[in-house]
């Protein structure tokens, strides 16, 4: 937990209001999902229904842990307002829905609610050493998840098999759950970045793309896979070589220093070059943690600066609607010369069946 990060908020506040499941674990240990967390420059508090008081009072040691029943929760949250003379409070205004927010902020007519923005996500943005090791093994057990698929890939299996023996697979390996919606496109919906798995059959012929990830002690993975069923046509192994190309160059060119969009540019401009620029819509990456999509954004809009220990993903795609498309992506750890890549499935175009 890292609630010690947050005083330099409470400079600007009288206290910090913690409702998002991530943000719960990150700053006070609660795995729960379910509850709010009030933390003062001398006070931490969080507040839980009957259903997870004992985790909380386990997981949340450094805070006090109240629990509300019948209906009580606006009082509580009011009577510590009150208790504590918190006159300002900044709070998650990117996760808080406007119906709990009015229910809150119209029984505490007195108090100033600030909204924080993403000033949260900034400081889950450099990982520590063991927050690290948590994504490694997640990224690990998806390499041998994708290991253990290869085999079924052939014409006639459908795409909600292969995503579900990715689950699965992830599962028996260790992993807490999937850190997205498993993402198994082939075909035509290749051409689809972010295409849901149905009853279609995986044909001869087709690309068949993999986005998958899974959670290991709350730390989220993030992978991508293109392969083709049996045969590849020329087209299709240019479009496959032009991206790995474009992500070589991506991952060469990602350090500490350089900022988002240049790192982004980096690969984009091989894409170009090849002719396919108006086929990559996306960006080259993002942040990955406790939550899969995180700051800072690698996108030709982004001048954030990468620093160290920072994980991001790498993942340049060609879509071209009526073809098909390839993606394929890396999970790495953003060094002061370089990376570390914490993705090992091969890249080489695997043709299967």
């Amino acid at each position: 937990m890292f609630y010690s990060k947050l005083y330099d908020l409470l400079k600007e506040s009288d206290a910090i209001m913690l409702t998002s499941p991530h943000n719960l674990r990150y700053f006070t240990g609660f795995k729960g999902g379910e509850g709010i967390a009030i933390i003062g420059s001398a006070f931490r508090i969080l507040l839980v229904d009957s259903r997870y008081t004992v985790a909380a009072k386990t997981e949340a040691v450094d805070f006090s842990v109240l629990e509300f029943s019948g209906g009580k929760l606006q009082q509580n949250i009011t009577d510590i307002f009150s208790e504590k003379n918190i006159k300002t409070i900044l709070f998650e205004d990117l996760y808080m829905n406007v119906f709990e927010f009015e229910k809150i902020k119209n029984n505490n007519i007195s108090v100033e609610f600030k909204g924080v923005g993403d000033k949260l996500d900034a400081l889950r943005m450099i990982k520590t050493d063991e927050e690290i090791s948590f994504i490694r093994e997640a990224e690990h057990i998806g390499d041998i998840a994708f290991e253990k698929v290869l085999p079924l890939l052939k014409a006639g299996v459908t795409e909600c098999e292969i995503a579900a023996e990715l689950e699965y697979q992830m599962r028996l390996l260790g992993s807490d759950g999937t850190s997205f919606e498993t993402i198994v496109v082939s075909g035509y919906k290749t051409s689809m970045p972010h295409g849901k798995p149905d009853s279609k059959k995986i044909e001869k012929g087709d690309f068949v793309t993999m986005d998958f990830g899974c959670v290991y002690k709350g730390y989220c993975s993030d992978m991508t896979r293109t392969v083709v069923i049996e045969r590849v046509s020329e087209e299709q192994q240019k479009i496959y070589n032009t991206v790995l190309k474009a992500q070589f160059a991506g991952l060469n060119g990602i350090k500490a220093g350089i900022s988002g969009k240049n790192a982004d540019k980096i690969a984009r401009d091989i894409i170009n070059n090849a002719g396919f620029g108006r086929f990559f819509g996306h960006s080259l990456g993002h942040g990955v943690g406790m939550l899969v999509h995180e700051q800072p954004n690698l996108s030709p809009l982004s001048d954030t600066i990468l620093k160290e220990n920072t994980v991001v993903s790498c993942e340049p795609g060609i879509y071209i609607e009526g073809v098909g498309g390839v993606r394929i992506e890396d999970l790495v750890v953003i060094k002061k010369d370089g990376i570390e890549n914490l993705t090992h499935s091969p890249k080489k175009l695997i043709i299967c069946g």
